[in-house]
């Protein structure tokens, strides 16, 4: 009788974790932030069609970063739960904390049982109000879960883009401010992006019910003509209307 191979836990565990990363990696990267005026969700993404950021519920918005088909399924079922429990109990019962540790259980779910794990990483983004404080969820491949108070990168570049970002963050900055310094990371030193290239949406008060609002082509163009006028002064700052 053949005895079959032994593998260590431990190795699955890691082989499973360096896959998921690998597939992370070939995706392009997103940064969320909170600021003084609401959430900015901004990401490399040159597709108009195949959104990395979307709405799932009134104040809430989801991010994925990785293979499209798995986190937009992830995305699916996240409106179908908030929906649910909106109908079935109240629209003031679904949350950002309980729909990413619904996320948390699913990944490690996979993680841990499925032969593949998800290559993934999402964000789950919720705008505070009645003094309640902005949200921001990151949940990983393996279902950790992290809930951050300032800035959340997701991808392959994440540490990179983290230390080109978050030097610039201040507790009072707005969302015009934080989408130069945003874009500017995106860009990196060598490149520039165009609005094109660029995917980015905002949660921010408007007196309705749905705070979510996807951000334009051509209301992209003055912040980038900022990043652009500040490279060339070698870090010269210039202001821009708030028009987000």
């Amino acid at each position: 009788m053949t005895m079959p191979f032994y593998v260590a836990p431990e190795q699955i565990m890691k082989d499973r974790a360096e896959y998921a990363q690998k597939g992370i990696s070939r995706g392009r990267s997103l940064i969320a932030t909170n600021c003084g005026d609401g959430i900015l969700i901004a990401a490399e993404n040159p597709s108009k069609t195949l959104h990395k950021i979307s709405e799932i519920y009134d104040r809430i918005a989801f991010a994925g970063v990785g293979k499209y088909n798995e986190f937009d399924q992830l995305r699916v079922a996240g409106v179908r739960h908030a929906d649910i429990r909106g109908y079935t109990y109240s629209r003031d019962d679904v949350d950002g904390r309980s729909l990413a540790n619904l996320y948390a259980q699913y990944l490690g779910q996979v993680f841990t049982h499925e032969m593949k794990p998800l290559e993934v990483e999402i964000l789950v983004a919720e705008l505070g109000n009645h003094g309640r404080p902005n949200e921001l969820y990151h949940i990983s491949y393996d279902g950790t879960v992290a809930d951050e108070d300032r800035m959340v990168v997701l991808g392959g570049e994440a540490e990179t883009l983290r230390e080109r970002a978050e030097p610039l963050y201040h507790d009072a900055w707005t969302i015009d401010e934080a989408l130069v310094a945003v874009i500017d990371a995106l860009s990196g030193e060598e490149r520039l992006l165009s609005p094109e290239e660029l995917e980015v949406a905002v949660l921010k008060e408007n007196g309705k019910r749905r705070v979510f609002k996807r951000i334009s082509n051509e209301e992209l163009v003055p912040f980038i003509d900022i990043v652009k006028e500040g490279r060339v002064t070698k870090g010269g700052s210039a202001e821009v209307e708030d028009n987000v």
